[in-house]
């Protein structure tokens, strides 16, 4: 039997890739969801495909804190409490610090660390009660940078140290903190990613060894359910994300950047004028979803 039979599952950025795929994998070990996420669409698609007496959907904004406190109460309402939490929603903005829109770099930003924080803050009292589990979906990003994508990549930092003080705060309470660190999945955004720029794609070849690769979503969930079932404090998908954690001091050393330092001055710019003639500093995917707004306040 699994350990994930009868819990409570609310997962953000649940309509597609990651939160979706691992809905599914929960479910079918007896789980119920509380499935959160900006895109109707979608999000109802996973919800009718679960079942009501599996699943609840609420279209949410997690940058709205009232907006999370109201979904989370009907997950309680429905199911009778959260056991596990796994705050996965997350976006991508694309471009240099010189060029990228700031409102798409502000949304990253809200959406990927202040959306993390709403929704621990609304469940708390529920996971507090039922000595629950947290897993925050952080990144190889938070270990690693990537020039074009610093607000992506500050954003995953941000939630790391965020699951490391909560894990520090809650552990006297009965509740487990772990944070998931991935390389590149097969996912919307590193989708979208490599369909709007080349430069993206560039880049990435460009990487040593397995920083160049990409991973299936079948690989990442199987890994996420064994952190969810296990309450690890670390997820790494692949394994090897684990060592360039342990060695992240080592990462930014003037050695180790030297390759991506030799990118820069070709790719940069490349990606910027990419960006200019895509007209957004973000995926077709993020603004027609609304989880960035196609206004933009300069650049």
């Amino acid at each position: 039997m699994s350990t994930l039979e009868h819990k409570v599952v609310l997962i953000t950025g649940a309509a597609r890739g990651i939160g979706a795929a691992t809905a599914r994998a929960i479910v079918a070990r007896g789980a119920k969801v509380v499935l959160l996420d900006i895109d109707p669409g979608p999000l109802d698609e996973l919800a009718s495909e679960l079942g009501p007496d599996k699943a609840l959907a609420a279209v949410t904004d997690v940058t709205d804190l009232g907006a999370v406190e109201q979904a989370t109460a009907a997950g309680i309402a429905r199911f009778g409490g959260i056991d596990i939490v796994m705050a996965n929603a997350g976006i991508a903005s694309y471009g240099s610090v010189r060029r990228v829109d700031p409102a798409a770099f502000r949304r990253v930003i809200d959406i990927n660390l202040t959306g993390v924080f709403h929704t621990v803050r609304a469940a708390l009292p529920s996971l507090t009660s039922r000595k629950g589990y947290i897993l925050v979906v952080s990144s190889l990003a938070a270990f690693a940078p990537a020039p074009g994508l610093a607000a992506y990549g500050a954003s995953k930092a941000g939630v790391e140290q965020f699951a490391s003080a909560l894990r520090l705060e809650l552990a006297h309470e009965g509740v487990d903190v772990g944070s998931a660190h991935m390389s590149w999945i097969d996912t919307p955004l590193v989708q979208d990613a490599k369909s709007d720029l080349s430069s993206f794609g560039e880049m990435l070849a460009a990487l040593p060894g397995p920083l160049s690769r990409t991973t299936s979503v079948e690989a990442c969930v199987d890994a996420f359910v064994r952190g969810l079932e296990r309450r690890q404090r670390r997820v790494y998908v692949p394994g090897w994300v684990g060592l360039v954690g342990w060695l992240k001091a080592l990462v930014t050393t003037p050695v180790a950047e030297g390759r991506t330092l030799a990118l820069v001055p070709r790719v940069l710019p490349k990606m910027d004028a990419e960006v200019a003639a895509l007209g957004r500093s973000t995926s077709a995917r993020n603004l027609a979803s609304g989880a960035v707004r196609p206004e933009s306040d300069g650049g």
